[in-house]
């Protein structure tokens, strides 16, 4: 049972970091006109919404882990536009055909390094791993109860 508690632990702070990777530069967006905007608007209220589908993931984790490992996809697939926008910009407005300043010629003008996004990419496959894993872990503790 504590191998099964740790792995509670980690799940619930792959939730924790993917919203405190987005609750520090979240409310620096939605300050700007980047809430407004007809792309930008709906990519930040989704990423907001997935920051309260996190939280009730981290919530839900020790109860009932099967049902936060899924809360936990769905926050992932509601937050990863965000940061892929935030990542590559010109991809988006080339897919939506915006107007834009950046040139449209090369792609490698696309790409913008953003330390604050890359940590929110990768703290949102720790825990998309984590959670995709929790359905193999959940289905076994249930397999080796039956068994014994």
């Amino acid at each position: 049972m504590k191998k099964f508690l740790r792995e509670k632990i980690w799940q619930a702070s792959a939730c924790l970091a993917c919203i405190a990777v987005l609750w520090i530069r979240l409310d620096l967006y939605g300050a700007s006109e980047f809430r407004g905007g007809w792309l930008t608007g709906p990519l930040f209220e989704m990423a907001d919404l997935s920051s309260l589908l996190f939280l009730a993931a981290l919530v839900l984790t020790f109860f009932l882990r099967k049902i936060a490992a899924t809360i936990t996809l769905a926050a992932v697939s509601l937050c990863f536009p965000f940061y892929l926008y935030v990542l590559m910009p010109g991809l988006y407005l080339w897919i939506f055909k915006a107007e834009s300043f950046m040139p449209r010629t090369r792609p490698l003008y696309w790409v913008y390094w953003n330390t604050w996004a890359v940590l929110g990419i990768i703290s949102l496959l720790f825990a998309t791993i984590l959670s995709v894993r929790s359905y193999s872990k959940v289905h076994l503790e249930t397999y080796s109860r039956e068994n014994n």
